[in-house]
């Protein structure tokens, strides 16, 4: 299930530039409302060794899984389901997940959403 393209083949808005740094207020309401894309996902600071971005999204992310790093989802406003092997995990806001390290999964919205996620900085977001 997972899926061989690159980064480039994906029609996702993916910026892996911190936004912001330590002390520094961070309005994540005001930046999602300034998202038009359907798909966009924004690194929002970093923490020790990990990131934490901010995802405003529509519509299904592809197959795919990381072999070194696992991924934290929280939902802020909306609903998001995972995807996984044999079974879908769907989250309402306040609810979070983790997807270890290895696990096949997509990610997928049916109503705009705007999620959480932390992770390790060095991650590829769309998969090994």
């Amino acid at each position: 299930m997972t899926d061989a393209r690159g980064p480039a083949d994906f029609p996702y808005d993916t910026r892996l530039n911190l936004l912001h740094g330590p002390l520094e207020t961070i309005d994540v309401q005001a930046i999602a409302d300034g998202v038009t894309h359907p798909w966009f996902n924004q690194t929002l600071c970093q923490v020790n060794g990990a990131v934490v971005r901010v995802g405003v999204i529509r519509g299904e992310y592809h197959w795919h899984k990381h072999d070194h790093d696992d991924e934290f989802f929280y939902v802020v406003e909306g609903q998001l389901l995972i995807d996984l092997e044999g079974r879908t995990v769907a989250l309402v806001a306040r609810q979070g997940f983790m997807v270890p390290k290895g696990v096949v999964h997509r990610t997928r919205a049916p109503e705009r959403t705007i999620i959480l996620m932390v992770e390790n900085a060095g991650i590829v977001p769309t998969g090994d």
